[in-house]
């Protein structure tokens, strides 16, 4: 049997993970619903629209986490709402994510694309929180190979670095690609990766991290634990916490 590849994996996991919340009544007409970045949440953004273009659902009100899935969520017919909004009123029943990394007890680091204060404001405000990843995000420890992700203020880049070091991090400034400079977030803040040779307690270093004057947010997701679908090379799906 042929193995699928990263990018079916992602596909697999973000529209198994839709089409078994509808089934199971946790996607449901009428319901907010925070929706994700990057290229394993996309494909739970569209699974999501078709079930609305059909009539499946109705109502949705969709607050998203970045510009891009803002502009998929336009282009793909799902009704927009800030976090702001009396709809909303601060508050989800859902929301689904893709993860960087997600350990064996569904700790996570997310960030890689730069929305992290977006998407832990929408994760941390939703009563279920949902992650979908392929198999290589899959891991026993968090921040030894994919850079834990700390967004900034920049005029603190240098104290934060220091601070993040003294921690044991290897830290480094976040260029952009086919910009010159560093990354600007959707929040006009910069990113620094933070990179550990032995584990670290996410839990704890959480805390710790955000306590540094100049931090905005740290990309370690551990106070809100989510179920998770993990799609495997062999074309199954691993379910966690549902």
């Amino acid at each position: 049997m042929s193995e699928i590849s990263q990018n079916e994996q992602k596909v697999l996991a973000a529209r198994t993970a839709v089409e078994t919340l509808v089934n199971k009544g946790l996607i449901f007409s009428g319901m907010k619903i925070g929706l994700g970045t990057g290229s394993t949440a996309l494909p739970a953004v569209k699974r999501l629209s078709e079930y609305i273009a059909d009539g499946t659902l109705k109502d949705i009100k969709a607050v998203p986490t970045s510009f891009q899935t803002e502009n998929a969520c336009i282009d793909w017919g799902i009704p927009v709402y800030s976090f702001k909004d009396r709809a909303i009123n601060g508050e989800l029943d859902l929301a689904i994510d893709g993860a960087d990394e997600i350990d064996t007890e569904c700790n996570c680091i997310k960030g890689g694309g730069a929305a992290l204060l977006r998407e832990k404001i929408v994760a941390y405000n939703a009563k279920k929180f949902v992650i979908v990843a392929d198999s290589s995000k899959a891991v026993n420890s968090l921040g030894t190979k994919f850079a834990l992700p700390v967004e900034i203020i920049a005029e603190a880049y240098v104290p934060v670095k220091k601070a993040l070091e003294k921690l044991g991090a290897k830290v480094v400034l976040r260029e952009g690609v086919r910009k010159c400079g560093p990354v600007i977030t959707d929040n006009g803040n910069q990113i620094v990766d933070c990179l550990w040779e032995k584990p670290v307690d996410p839990v704890k270093m959480e805390d710790v991290i955000n306590d540094i004057t100049g931090v905005v947010e740290v990309g370690f997701f551990t106070k809100n634990k989510p179920a998770a679908f993990i799609a495997k090379a062999d074309g199954s799906v691993e379910v966690r916490g549902l």
